[in-house]
């Protein structure tokens, strides 16, 4: 695998020096979300040009750093319409810088059915999952034009909250350039910790062969509530998930989360050890 990180947990610096030091860092890859990361100039849908691409793309090839995935985690599911026109319209713009970009994949999650982006009961209804499914389908069928993939990522407080929903949504588009970035931790929450495992190979059966990415990081159970952290923080058993990559996905990307910059150095060894003990 080749491993990276988010890029906005690394140490606030202006951007090409964050860049460098994520290369120092001894990270190949990282997960780009534009605003979350760059102050120096804008990041708005007019400023995504092709110059702008150029510019970003050059400055992490001199570092030798992938763009591991271009983050536009908004809600395909707002009922609001002028909400969501401004949305697709975001979308569409990260789409076509990410093509520019040479990046591996728009990534995405999935959503709720409210205005305010927050998890409710109706977020694991049948009519969420068809509004997201819907407003989905003309993103990826732009992104089919620009040669981009969008990878959407199930979590459990949002629609596509299971690998069953997840498969259901991949086959329902049935397009190649919809795929899945694939957040083990996402799928859990306290009601089904208990399961964890059973999730984690589930959606490995499920959704293997369509996961372009992975997210790697770690949660336990604190004081009744399921938290995340970065990976050897908690009580992950990351066995079937490094063994699903050294197997079948040769140098996926693979980008840390929930990490610090007093910590990413030791989260980073955990893995990588992790990884090499494999047999």
């Amino acid at each position: 695998m080749q491993l990276g990180i988010r890029l906005h947990d690394t140490t606030k610096l202006p951007f090409e020096e964050r860049i460098a030091q994520v290369h120092q860092l001894g990270f190949t890859c990282g997960h780009l979300a534009l605003s979350k990361v760059i102050d120096e100039f804008p990041t708005t849908d007019e400023a995504l040009t092709p110059g702008l691409a150029m510019y970003i793309k050059n400055v992490f090839a001199k570092n030798e750093v992938d763009i591991a995935v271009l983050g536009c985690y908004l809600n395909l599911a707002n009922p609001n319409r002028e909400q969501l026109a401004e949305t697709v319209h975001r979308y569409m713009a990260h789409i076509r810088f990410a093509s520019w970009l040479g990046c591996g994949v728009v990534g995405t999650e999935t959503g709720a059915p409210n205005e305010t982006y927050t998890f409710v009961p109706e977020c694991h209804t049948e009519e969420a999952l068809h509004t997201f499914t819907k407003n989905l389908r003309p993103i990826v069928k732009y992104a089919q034009k620009m040669g981009v993939v969008v990878a959407i990522e199930p979590v459990y407080r949002h629609i596509v909250c299971d690998p069953r929903r997840a498969r259901r949504v991949l086959d329902e588009i049935g397009s190649p350039n919809l795929q899945i970035i694939f957040d083990p931790v996402n799928l859990l929450d306290i009601t089904n910790y208990g399961d964890k495992q059973a999730i984690i190979d589930e959606a490995i059966e499920l959704l293997g062969p369509d996961i372009a990415v992975i997210h790697l990081k770690d949660c336990a159970v604190r004081d009744g509530k399921l938290l995340s952290m970065g990976c050897g923080q908690g009580e992950m058993d990351y066995t079937s998930i490094l063994k699903f990559i050294k197997e079948r996905k040769p140098y996926i990307h693979a980008t840390l989360e929930d990490t610090r910059p007093e910590n990413n150095q030791r989260v980073k060894h955990f893995i990588t050890r992790k990884y090499a003990e494999l047999t």
